[in-house]
C-alpha cells in the first residue's frame, strides 16, 4: 500500500469516526477521534498491532482512564523495570522514556501514539522473555532448534482478556532449570558486587603436600567458591584435595584431586565469565520453552552425556562421544522423535566420508578399507579390482559404501534412530577407549554411547517384561533387526555449559565448540549486560 493510499484510508477512517461520534460533546468527540486516528496511523507500520486494534475498534489497552487500563500499564512498567533479572536487554524497552511520554501526553493524539508504542514494547518484551532475545540459527548455523514462537497478535488478544500480572508470570519458562539458573544469576551478581572470587591462583600445577603462596591463593579461591570450609591451613592437605575433587566433578574434569593445568584454568575463570555462561543458559532455555515429553532423551553436548528423563527425573545416564570440533563434524542442536532401534546394524557410509576420506585412500590403494563393501546404485556388492578409482572425482564417484553387521562395525551393535535431515543418531561404537577421556569430541557428528545395551534395555522396558532377554535374542542372530518403539520417545540434543543438579548446585563445562561465546557476543550486541546487585 502506498503512502498516499494509506493516508486516504486514514482520512476515510477519521470521517467515519466523526459520524459515529456526532452525539458526543465536540471536545470528547475530537479527543476520541484524534486518539483512534493516531493509533491507526502509528499501528500501520506493524501488521500484527494494526490487526489487533482494527479488531477491537481502536480502543485503548494501556492509556485509558479505566482501572483496567491502569492495571495493565502498571503491570507492564513493573516487569520492564525488572527485565534485568531475566538477563534481558533492559535498554531495548526504555521504561523511563515510556513513562515520560505517558506523563507528557496532553491530548488524544499524544495518547494514541504512546498507546501503540506501549503495545510495541509489550510485544518485544513478551517474545524476548518467552522464546528468547536472539534467533538461534542466526548466531550459529548448527543451532537448528525450532523455537516455539507464538503469534504476535495472540499476545495482545490474550493479554486483553487476562489478569495482567498473571499473564506476565506465565511468559518465562516454567522449568525447574530456568528458575534455578535465575537464582544462580542473582547469587553471582551479588558475588560480583563483593569483588568476585578473589585473586587468581598463580603457577602451572599444584598437588597434595605442597605449601606456599600459590596454595594459599588456591585455598582462598576454593573457600570463596564454596568448595572448602574456612581454614588457616597453608598446606595442600586432605581437606583441600577433597575440595579440588568436588570442584573437578562440578566442572566435568577428571576428579584426581590434583590442581593441574586444566583444573587451574577452570578455577581461575572469573565470576563474570561464569555469570555469562549462566545468562546464556537462560537464553537457551527460553529457546527451548516447550513440552519435552514425560519421557524423553536428553543429550548435553558439552557434558558428554545422554540421559533418559522420566517425569522430570533422570532414570538412566551414560557417557557419550560427540562430534569433533572441525569442519562439518560438530553435533547440531535440535529435537526430534526416536522411532526405532536397529540391532546388528549395517553402516551406510555418509557420502561426505565416502568421497572425502575413503576415495582418496582407494586411489592410493584399491585394497584400502577392506572392511567396507563398495556397492552400486542397487545395493549390489562391487568387485573393487574391476574399478579404476583414479578416474573419479568427489562429484563423479558413482558408488556407495557399506559396512556389514559385526562387532567391529563403526556403529557397534545397535543404533537408535530418530530420522532427521542432519543424519544424526545415537549408537554403539567399538572405540570404547574414548569414553575414559575428559573431553570426548571425536565423532563425525553422531552421538556414541558408552552403555548402549543398557540404554536399549531402558527404552525397551516400556514394551516388554524382559528387555534384556529380548534384546540379546535379537543380537545373537547376528542379523540386522529393526525394533520399533511402541511409544516413540522425544530426543533433545542441547548445548549447556552451565546447568544445575537436582539439588540446585550449578555445574559448568567447557565451551567445546565456542557456541556459547558466540551467543554471549550476540546478546551483548542486543543490549544484554552484566550487572552487580547490592544485598
Amino acid at each position: 500500500m502506498t503512502a498516499a493510499v494509506s493516508r486516504r484510508w486514514i482520512v476515510i477512517l477519521t470521517m467515519a469516526l466523526g459520524l459515529m461520534l456526532t452525539g458526543l460533546p465536540q471536545t470528547a468527540s475530537a479527543q476520541v477521534t484524534a486518539f483512534k486516528q493516531a493509533v491507526a496511523e502509528a499501528a500501520a507500520r506493524d501488521a500484527d498491532i494494526s490487526a489487533f486494534y482494527k479488531a477491537n475498534g481502536y480502543k485503548s489497552l494501556w492509556t485509558g482512564r479505566t482501572g483496567r487500563d491502569r492495571q495493565r500499564r502498571t503491570a507492564l512498567f513493573n516487569v520492564l523495570a525488572t527485565a534485568g533479572d531475566h538477563g534481558l536487554p533492559v535498554g531495548r524497552y526504555d521504561v523511563n522514556g515510556l513513562q515520560a511520554k505517558m506523563k507528557a501526553a496532553k491530548n488524544g493524539r499524544d495518547r494514541g501514539l504512546v498507546e501503540v508504542e506501549l503495545s510495541r514494547t509489550f510485544l518485544q518484551y513478551s517474545r524476548d522473555l518467552q522464546t528468547g532475545v536472539l534467533v538461534p540459527s542466526r548466531v550459529n548455523s548448527a543451532i537448528v532448534r525450532q523455537v516455539p514462537y507464538r503469534d504476535r497478535t495472540s499476545y495482545l488478544v490474550n493479554f486483553s482478556k487476562s489478569s495482567p500480572v498473571g499473564f506476565f508470570k506465565a511468559l518465562a519458562p516454567k522449568t525447574t532449570e530456568y528458575n534455578a539458573l535465575m537464582k544462580e544469576k542473582l547469587r553471582m551478581e551479588r558475588m560480583l558486587t563483593k569483588g568476585g572470587y578473589g585473586a587468581q591462583v598463580p603457577g602451572k600445577a599444584l598437588k597434595p603436600g605442597q605449601s606456599g603462596a600459590s596454595v594459599v591463593a588456591l585455598r582462598n579461591r576454593l573457600i570463596t567458591m564454596g568448595f572448602l570450609k574456612r581454614t588457616n591451613s597453608q598446606t595442600y592437605d586432605a581437606a583441600m584435595q577433597s575440595a579440588v575433587q568436588q570442584f573437578q566433578v562440578a566442572n566435568g574434569l577428571s576428579a584426581d584431586g590434583v590442581a593441574g593445568a586444566g583444573t587451574l584454568t577452570e578455577i581461575n575463570k572469573s565470576v563474570q565469565v561464569r555469570l555469562q555462561s549462566v545468562m546464556v543458559a537462560m537464553e537457551r532455555e527460553r529457546w527451548f520453552n516447550q513440552e519435552r515429553g514425560k519421557r524423553h532423551v536428553l543429550v548435553n553436548i558439552p557434558d558428554f552425556t545422554a540421559k533418559v528423563i522420566d517425569n522430570g527425573k533422570t532414570t538412566f545416564s551414560t557417557r557419550s562421544v560427540v562430534g569433533a570440533n572441525q569442519d562439518d563434524r560438530p553435533t547440531p542442536e535440535f529435537s526430534d522423535v526416536m522411532e526405532f532401534m536397529v540391532i546388528n546394524p549395517s553402516w551406510y557410509v555418509p557420502r561426505s566420508i565416502v568421497v572425502g576420506e575413503y576415495l582418496p585412500a582407494l586411489k592410493r590403494n584399491r585394497n584400502a578399507v577392506r572392511h567396507i563393501e563398495i556397492t552400486d546404485n542397487k545395493g549390489r556388492k562391487v568387485n573393487r579390482s574391476n574399478v579404476n578409482f583414479s578416474k573419479y572425482t568427489e562429484r563423479t564417484f558413482p558408488f556407495s559404501m557399506r559396512q556389514p553387521p559385526s562387532k567391529g562395525n563403526a556403529l557397534g551393535l545397535v543404533k537408535f534412530m530418530f530420522p532427521n535431515q542432519y543424519n544424526i543418531y545415537l549408537h554403539d561404537t567399538p572405540a570404547k577407549n574414548l569414553f575414559g577421556r575428559e573431553v570426548r569430541a571425536y565423532s563425525h557428528g553422531c552421538v556414541r554411547l558408552a552403555d548402549p545395551f543398557d540404554f536399549a534395555y531402558a527404552l525397551l522396558a516400556k514394551q516388554t517384561s524382559d528387555p534384556e532377554g529380548f534384546f540379546q535374542a535379537k543380537l545373537a542372530t547376528g542379523k540386522e533387526a529393526r525394533v520399533n518403539l511402541k511409544s516413540p520417545v522425544p530426543v533433545h540434543i542441547i548445548y549447556r555449559t552451565a546447568f544445575t543438579t537436582p539439588k540446585g548446585h550449578t555445574q559448568f563445562r567447557r565451551d567445546i565448540y565456542g557456541r556459547d561465546a558466540q551467543v554471549w557476543n550476540a546478546l551483548s550486541k542486543a543490549g544484554v549486560a552484566l550487572r552487580a546487585v547490592q544485598g
